[in-house]
Parts: C-alpha cells; sequence; structure tokens
C-alpha cells in the first residue's frame, strides 16, 4: 500500500511539472530527451566556439576573422546540400545519427593537428571553420527531428522548452570552461567538447530507435508532388511588397551580429592579460561571459520574453534589439562609457535580445504569407539570404580594414585599429536604424496584408500591436475601394478585438455606406457602450435607411437608463415602417410602464396577425427582443402554421430568444425540413448549453433520418461549448460508422481547432492513435471476410454484392482514418497525400505514400501504409493480424462472425449477409436474426424475412403477425404477401394501432437453423 501511495505521488509531482511547463503527458519523454540531446550537444559546441576562438585569435588575430565570414557562408550554403544528399541516400533516423557523429568525429583529428607544429596553424583555422558548420548542422539536426517527433500542433507547445537547451548550455559551459582549462588545458578542451557532442549523439540515437515510428523508413525521394493547389504560388502584388522587407528583417540581423561579434573579438584581443597567454585569457573571460549571459537568457526566455511580446506587440518587440544597439553604439561613439565595456555591453545585448526577442517574433513574420508558400519562404530566408548576408559582411569589413590601411599608411597598428573600431560601431548603429526603419514598413505591409486577406479567414494577429492594427482599419475603411474588402476589415476586427470595436467603428459610422452602418452597428449591439452614443444619435438624426434607424434606437435604448420612454411613441403609429415599429414596440415593452407596454402589445398583436407578411415578420422579430411575451404567446402556435416560411423561420428565433421551453420541440421538428433547417439551426446554437439534452437524444435516436441526426451533431459543434464538446467527444469514442465519421468533420470543422484541441485534450494522442488502430482492426475483420469468401469459394450475386458493399466499408474506414490523422498533421499533408491515393494512378499512389511516410509517426504507420498501397486483400490481411488474431474460417462460420459485428457494419451489407446466407442455406443464430428483425432500416428486415421465409417457415408463421404493422410501407407489403402465401389471417395480428418504431418480437428461440422444405 505504501509504495502504491509513493507511485501515486511521483505520479502527481511529474503531473504537476508536465502541466507546469504546458506539456502533455505523451509528449514529455521525447520532449526532455530532446531537451537534454540539445543541451549536452550546446555545452559541447560552446566548450568548442570558446577555446577555438581564444587560439584563433592568439594564431592570426581579429582581422583574420572577415576570411571565416567569407568562408562561413559557402560552407553554410553547401552543407545545407549535404544535409539533403545525406538524407536522399539514407534513413532520417539514421542521418540525424550520423550528422551528429560527424560534427564530433574531426574534434579527435584537430586535437592531433594541434600537436603538430607543422600544422597547428592550420588546424587552428580549419578548427574555427567547423565551429560554425557544426552550428549549422545541430540547428538543422535539432529542427528536423523535432519536426519529426512532434507534430504541427505539439511542437508549438515544445519546441521552446526544447530550444532554451541552448540557454542552459551558456550557464553550464561558461562557467564550467575556465576550471575544465585549468584541469585538462586548452587545447584538451577539444576532446572535452568531443565526449559532450558524443553523449548528444547516443541521445539522439535512442530517440531514433525508441520512436522509429516517427521517422521515414525508406530514404526520402525526390517528391514531384503535384501539390500546386496547395503549394506553388507566385510572390505577387501585396505578398511580395511584404516578403522583400522580410527579407531585409533577417538580412539586417545576420549582418548586425557579424558586425558586433568582429568588433567585440577585436577589442578582446587588445585586452590581452598579462602573464597569461592570449588564447587561454581570451577562453575563460568568453566562459565567464556565456556563463553570465546563459542565465539572463534564461530567465528572459522563461519569465520576461513572451509576456513582453504579449503586452508591447510583435513590432514594437523586434525594435527593441535595434535600439538598444543604436543608443549603446551613440554612448561608445561619444566616450560617455569606455569603448572596450561599450563593446561588450553591446555583444551582450546583441546576444541576449537575439536568442530571446528575435526568435520568438521572427516566425511571427511569416504569419500573413499563405501556407502554400511560407515554407518555402522560410528556408530561402534560412539557407539563401542568411549566409549570403554573412559573405557580405565578411566582403565589408575586408574593404574597411584595405581603405584603412590606404588612407593611414603611417599610422601605428594601435591609431588603426582604434579608428576602424569607431568606424564599425558607426556602421552598427547606422545598420541598426536602417533595421529599425525595416521593421517599420514590415508592420505597416504585414497589417495591410492580413487585412487584404481577412476574406480568406487567415487570422494569425494575436501578437499584433492594435494601435498600428485600428489605424490601418481606420484607413481602409476611409479610402475609397471595394465593399466587400470594407466588410471583411469589420469582420477582421471583430474577431481580434470584440471588446472595443466602438473605438474604431463608431466615429467612422457616419461616413460609411448603409450597409456597412448596419454591419458596425449589429457588431456594436453585442457590447453596448454609452460612450459611443452620441456618434450613433446622429444616425437617428440621418438615418440612411429604416434598418438602420432600428439598429441605432436600439443602441441608444440599451446604454441610456434615463431617457424619456415618450419619445418612442410616435414609432409606434402604422405609417411608420414594420421594422422601426416593431423595435419601438419591443423597447417600449422592455422599459415601459403598464400602460405604454399595453400600446406596445397592441401594436404587436396588430403586427402578428396582419396580413402582410412583411408585418408578420417584424412583429416576430420584435417579439424576440421583447423581455417577455405577456399575452403575445397565445399567437404563436397560429404564427408556427403560419402560410409564410419567412413569418415561421423568424419564429422559431422568437423562439429561442425568449427561453421558450414549451416550444422547443419545435426547434428540433425545423431540423426535418429543408426550408426552415438553417433558421433552426440558428436558433438551437442560440440556446447554448439549454438545448444539449434534447440535440443529444435525437442524435442518438438511430430510429429518426440520418440526415435530422446530422444537423442535431451538427448543431452541438456550432454550440462550441465546453459542455458540448464533452458530449460530442464521448459519443466520437462510443459511436461507429456514419455517426463516427459525422462527428469527425463537425470536430475538424469548428473554429480556432477548437475541437481538434478538444480531443487531444482530453483523449491525448494516445486517445486519438487508439481510435486509428480500431479503424484498422475494424478493416482486418473485413479482410477476414474477403479473403475466406473470396469468388473461389463462394459464388453467386449475393456474394458477389457482398463483397462490394465490404469494399465500400473499407473505403469508408479509410475516409476516417484520414479525418482522424488531421487531428494530429497538418490539413494540408493529409488532403495531399488523400488526393493523391484516391486518384487510383500508380505514380500518384506512390506520391500520395511518399508524403504520409515522411508525416505520420504512429506506432500503427506501417500498417497504415500497408493497407493503402496497391497490395492484395491477403497481403493486407497479413500485414493487419499483427492487430489481431485472424484464423481461416468455413464461408458459413465467417458470415455469422461478421453478423456478430452487425453494429459496426453499415446497413446495406448487413442486408447483404442476409441475402447471402439465404441463397447459400447457411444457418445464422436466433440472436442474430431476431436482433436484425428489429433494424431501424427496412431494407435491412426484408432481407431477414426473406432469410426467414427460406431459413425457418414456422418461426416466420408466428412473427409475421407482429410485424403487419411495420412503419415501413414496403417492410409491412412484404409482411401481407408472405402471410398470404403462408395461408394466414389477419385475425392472427394484434389490433391495428399506430405504427411502431420496431416490431415488438419476443425472444424466439424456435429459429435454429434451415428446416426441410
Amino acid at each position: 500500500m505504501e509504495l502504491k501511495d509513493r507511485q501515486s505521488t511521483k505520479s502527481r509531482v511529474a503531473q504537476g511539472l508536465l502541466q507546469w511547463v504546458n506539456l502533455r503527458p505523451e509528449e514529455g519523454e521525447r520532449t526532455w530527451l530532446m531537451f537534454a540531446f540539445y543541451t549536452l550537444t550546446s555545452v559541447g559546441l560552446l566548450w568548442l566556439e570558446a577555446s577555438t576562438v581564444g587560439l584563433f585569435l592568439d594564431e592570426y588575430g581579429a582581422s583574420s576573422l572577415p576570411w571565416i565570414y567569407i568562408a562561413g557562408a559557402a560552407i553554410g550554403s553547401s552543407l545545407g546540400f549535404l544535409y539533403s544528399w545525406l538524407q536522399k541516400i539514407l534513413p532520417l533516423r539514421r542521418a540525424i545519427v550520423a550528422i551528429a557523429c560527424l560534427m564530433a568525429a574531426p574534434l579527435l583529428l584537430f586535437r592531433v593537428g594541434l600537436a603538430v607544429a607543422a600544422v597547428a596553424s592550420i588546424t587552428v583555422f580549419l578548427m574555427r571553420l567547423w565551429m560554425d558548420a557544426s552550428y549549422v548542422l545541430n540547428d538543422l539536426n535539432t529542427s528536423i527531428t523535432a519536426n519529426q517527433l512532434f507534430n504541427i500542433r505539439e511542437i508549438k507547445r515544445t519546441y521552446p522548452i526544447i530550444s532554451s537547451g541552448i540557454l542552459l548550455a551558456d550557464v553550464i559551459s561558461g562557467f564550467s570552461l575556465p576550471a575544465l582549462i585549468e584541469f585538462v588545458g586548452l587545447k584538451n578542451v577539444t576532446l572535452m567538447s568531443c565526449a559532450m557532442m558524443g553523449l548528444g549523439a547516443f541521445i539522439l540515437f535512442y530517440l531514433s530507435q525508441s520512436y522509429q515510428q516517427a521517422f521515414p523508413d525508406a530514404p526520402r525521394r525526390r517528391l514531384q508532388e503535384n501539390q500546386q493547389d496547395y503549394t506553388n504560388r507566385r510572390l505577387a502584388g501585396p505578398l511580395k511588397q511584404y516578403a522583400i522587407p522580410l527579407f531585409a528583417f533577417f538580412i539586417l540581423a545576420e549582418a548586425l551580429y557579424l558586425l558586433v561579434d568582429f568588433q567585440f573579438l577585436s577589442e578582446l584581443e587588445q585586452q590581452a592579460p598579462e602573464g597569461q597567454s592570449l588564447a587561454i585569457g581570451i577562453a575563460s573571460f568568453l566562459g565567464l561571459f556565456n556563463g553570465v549571459l546563459g542565465i539572463f537568457e534564461l530567465a528572459m526566455q522563461w519569465f520576461v520574453s513572451s509576456r513582453l511580446i504579449e503586452r508591447v506587440g510583435v513590432f514594437v518587440a523586434a525594435m527593441i534589439l535595434p535600439g538598444c544597439l543604436c543608443a549603446i553604439g551613440l554612448v561608445s561613439l561619444t566616450q560617455l562609457l569606455p569603448f572596450f565595456w561599450g563593446l561588450v555591453a553591446l555583444k551582450f545585448i546583441e546576444e541576449l535580445l537575439q536568442y530571446t526577442l528575435i526568435e520568438g517574433t521572427g516566425p511571427v513574420l511569416f504569419q500573413p504569407l499563405p501556407d502554400s508558400i511560407r515554407s518555402n519562404i522560410q528556408a530561402m530566408v534560412n539557407g539563401i539570404a542568411e549566409p549570403i548576408s554573412t559573405g557580405v559582411a565578411g566582403l565589408m569589413i575586408l574593404t574597411t580594414i584595405a581603405v584603412c590601411n590606404f588612407f593611414l599608411p603611417d599610422a601605428s597598428a594601435q591609431e588603426q585599429t582604434d579608428i576602424q573600431g569607431l568606424f564599425f560601431v558607426l556602421a552598427i548603429v547606422l545598420l541598426g536604424l536602417g533595421w529599425l526603419f525595416v521593421v517599420w514598413i514590415l508592420r505597416s505591409r504585414y497589417l495591410g496584408l492580413l487585412v487584404s486577406s481577412a476574406e480568406r479567414g487567415r487570422f494569425g494577429v494575436s501578437d499584433v500591436d492594435m494601435r498600428a492594427f485600428k489605424r490601418t482599419i481606420v484607413e481602409t475603411l476611409e479610402q475609397s475601394g471595394r465593399e466587400e474588402d470594407k466588410r471583411s476589415c469589420i469582420e477582421l476586427l471583430t474577431q481580434i478585438d470584440p471588446e472595443n470595436v466602438g473605438d474604431v467603428l463608431a466615429p467612422l459610422l457616419v461616413n460609411l455606406t448603409p450597409a456597412l452602418q448596419r454591419q458596425s452597428l449589429e457588431e456594436m449591439l453585442r457590447r453596448p457602450n454609452p460612450t459611443y452614443k452620441n456618434y450613433v444619435e446622429q444616425l437617428v438624426e440621418r438615418p440612411s435607411s429604416t434598418e438602420v434607424l432600428a439598429l441605432a434606437l436600439r443602441y441608444i435604448w440599451l446604454t441610456e437608463a434615463d431617457l424619456d420612454i415618450e419619445t418612442l411613441r410616435p414609432y409606434l403609429d402604422s405609417a411608420v415602417d414594420p421594422v422601426v415599429r416593431g423595435t419601438a414596440a419591443s423597447l417600449i415593452m422592455r422599459r415601459g410602464n403598464r400602460e405604454q407596454k399595453a400600446e406596445a402589445t397592441n401594436t404587436l398583436r396588430r403586427m402578428l396577425t396582419n396580413k402582410e407578411e412583411q408585418e408578420r415578420i417584424m412583429g416576430c422579430r420584435a417579439l424576440g427582443e421583447a423581455d417577455y411575451l405577456q399575452g403575445l404567446r397565445l399567437y404563436i402556435p397560429n404564427l408556427l402554421q403560419d402560410e409564410s416560411l419567412r413569418v415561421r423561420c423568424a419564429l422559431l428565433e422568437v423562439i429561442a430568444a425568449t427561453r421558450f421551453e414549451e416550444y422547443y420541440p419545435s426547434l428540433l421538428r425545423g431540423l426535418y425540413y429543408k426550408s426552415t433547417r438553417d433558421s433552426a439551426m440558428r436558433a438551437l446554437v442560440r440556446l447554448d448549453n439549454e438545448i444539449i439534452d434534447r440535440l443529444v437524444a435525437l442524435a442518438e435516436d438511430i430510429h429518426k433520418p440520418d440526415l435530422v441526426r446530422m444537423h442535431a451533431w451538427m448543431a452541438l459543434g456550432q454550440i462550441g461549448t465546453i459542455e458540448a464538446l464533452d458530449s460530442l467527444i464521448g459519443h466520437l469514442i462510443a459511436s461507429w460508422g456514419t455517426t463516427r465519421r459525422n462527428i469527425l468533420r463537425i470536430l475538424l470543422k469548428m473554429p480556432r481547432e477548437s475541437g481538434i484541441e478538444g480531443v487531444l485534450d482530453r483523449l491525448g494522442r494516445s486517445g486519438v492513435e487508439m481510435l486509428i488502430d480500431q479503424e484498422l482492426m475494424f478493416m482486418g475483420q473485413i479482410y477476414a471476410t474477403l479473403n475466406d469468401l473470396t469468388k473461389d469459394r463462394v459464388r453467386g450475386r449475393e456474394a458477389k454484392l457482398l463483397r462490394s458493399a465490404l469494399h465500400d466499408l473499407i473505403a469508408d474506414a479509410i475516409d476516417r482514418l484520414f479525418l482522424l490523422m488531421k487531428f494530429l498533421y497538418p490539413f494540408g499533408s493529409i488532403q495531399a497525400a488523400a488526393f493523391n491515393l484516391k486518384s487510383g494512378v500508380r505514380s500518384n499512389m506512390a506520391r500520395g505514400l511518399e508524403i504520409l511516410d515522411n508525416t505520420l509517426d504512429i506506432p500503427s504507420k506501417r500498417i497504415v501504409l500497408s493497407v493503402l498501397d496497391r497490395h492484395s486483400d491477403l497481403e493486407k490481411l497479413q500485414t493487419l493480424s499483427d492487430l489481431f488474431a485472424y484464423e481461416t474460417m468455413s464461408p458459413s462460420d465467417r458470415l455469422r462472425r461478421l453478423v456478430e459485428y452487425r453494429y459496426f457494419l453499415s446497413d446495406w451489407p448487413l442486408a447483404c449477409c442476409f441475402h447471402l446466407a439465404r441463397a447459400s442455406r447457411w444457418s445464422l443464430t436466433a440472436e442474430q436474426t431476431l436482433a436484425c428483425l428489429r433494424h431501424p432500416k427496412g431494407f435491412v428486415r426484408e432481407a431477414v424475412l426473406a432469410y426467414l421465409r427460406v431459413a425457418s417457415p414456422r418461426a416466420l408463421a408466428e412473427l409475421l403477425p407482429m410485424m403487419i404493422d411495420d412503419p415501413d410501407r414496403l417492410v409491412a407489403a412484404q409482411v401481407k404477401q408472405m402471410m398470404a402465401e403462408l395461408g394466414l389471417s389477419d385475425t392472427h395480428s394484434r389490433p391495428r394501432t399506430a405504427p411502431s418504431r420496431q416490431p415488438n418480437l419476443p425472444n424466439y428461440r424456435g429459429i435454429a437453423g434451415f428446416e426441410a422444405t
């Protein structure tokens, strides 16, 4: 008992830790292993960097660094090609381990080279180049491995933790390096770096073996994907205008980093300590510097960075680094701070903000780009723009040094170094100002691009500077342009900042078109605010339409408590437009005295009984806006039968608005008819949690039409509350077939991926994988049936029909598989794979399997790929047998086994089972027969009766009188025909009553098998 308590305590502690860092239980192990790999490898790289920089400056001096930058640009670009080539010849899980080992292996040779005087200088130069190359390879390895181990939704939670490994490595390596140098010597630090990187490679090897399903087995082939609709879009118009400053942002960031790094190391070289070698002094100083920097970086990343970005916005956060660089640079130029310490401050601030704020804001800048081109642009920025900027910065530094040497030939080396330092600091200031300008351009075009794409629904603006965003909205609404674009702007504003839409829309109301005024007032009425009453009053004085006047009156009376109710009475006149008259009447019924309410009630009574359709419609809408119906509820039954469809639909909204529970069944009946379905859906959704139980009862009733049940599930999805989501997910687990497919589609379509996140929060990744395995096991049973009922063993039309129906079941299961995959992986990838696989063309199917092979990471990945491939049914069955035990059965036994799974079968395959049993004269159990005789589908009951006609006429004779009142007219006709054939009289039947949903059959045990006929 004590042991269990301890385990329970440990489990609770582990769960609490995971919740604290925003991880789900199934993500914990992978995340911490990746964090350990990245931390250990980064410690080794940081040790290598500090020792290599010290050796390089001691051997070559800072003036040689530009050559490293230029060479590093070429190496950085070529390593990307190397990595890509390696993936083509090795499976990815082996390629990442090979790269990790490749980073560590040359360090052993470098240690040997340092010991040989003849090649020591070359070794130091190569070490400096390899250090830059290792950083590139490590970043590639980490990002690619993380992308394989985690899907797009998981990586948002896990990657910030993984990426903070380098910050922890800064602290560990920084404070341990001076002691390490003292203990093993500077040159032997290379061996220690190799050992740490080797440990990281071992963890990566363990990860690749433990999570083999996350990696494709085969080397990556070149995909000639026909995903033009998904991925290929040319940059043009606003996209091109945004992409250019986006490239400039990252190019300037890289160039500034190199300039600060070069000048910092140049000044560090000048600070040679007495009585100590330059290399050891620089390495020790860099170690302590990185240690202190790492502490600040960790604190910034974990406690400040995200909160600061959320508070000030992405673009203000992006301006902090260039602004600080400009300020510190100017302080250094004016000698208010010693030049060396000014450069230390520059380096410290640059490193601190680069790896926290800029790393956090950088990905957000790609949000406005369409999904189809976003990854390509990111690859171009990281793989082309940044290496090019490195080379250009190196050339610029070399040119500056050459110019200084040419124009100052007589100056001493120290004087030339000081002048170069001032020039480079001035360049840092100027580039920082340029960076600020680029961020300012990005902000305006970022918001403009979002506004222009609002109609397409790409709203990734949670971190946008609200003041700048609202200014852009105002400019768009004030300028001439398409009304559709302005409508999209208002929709975008209401999604981003619904609490303060009035701040933007109220001052613009007078100048908007009537349609936009109406849309704006409808949005403002969701949260009425007295602050904007004066703007709305102008619309009452000069209304542009009756709808606008009605909305303006409602807004004013909802935001002002002391208005004179008598000012509304003139609007009750019969000459006033019914839209305004109905609104005035509903407002008076809310806030008037007894006499005033009576007058308003009479006005609405006349409207509800008016012969004009528009009068009745507006009267119904006014009922929905009143606080209570009083005596007007007497008119609801007649209005529900009104000849006007628009009146009936308006009344459905009234029932929901007034929470008139007595008429909730009318809302549910509205789902049965196409003409009232949309209105009934809106009304049901408006009732929110109050209607959930009734909707669930309707959706669960298998005797209701499938279309009605589907719309009941859809209404739950549109309600979207926690309770509705719980109900949908609970039924997702328990349901099967069409119901499960409908629920999956509804959950996937819920806004802001709330359905997807709800499923993952409640079921977890393992729960979705379990549902996928269920589908695969079901497919296994179907393939087992197909294998035992092959056309060689069972012939005839009925057998052919059953085999065709079973293949349809497999197709349905595959559809559900793809829907389930969308809960774990990007929609685009799964959609492209499904499109290619369904084409039936061999090359396209291979492409679809390739996409899935590089996307899936579930344990049953190999089974899924095999089932979707062009294998025979027997081969697929052999693969699926890993999930269930398959035994060859006789055709009759297999059919009985299939009927046992009747709850998982759709209606037609189940009917085919009975037709085949009848034609082949195979016995089915009494329990199976009676259960299917109660089936809600008439054609299934027809098939069972036809089977009984041959299998057990005696039992049929006893059952037929009980089914003479079957609700399906075809079944009832079949029953009468069979009774006539068997010589049975209607007097044997029970008294005629209203048709029941299913026959009231006894637990009849006389159906044991076929009788002699």
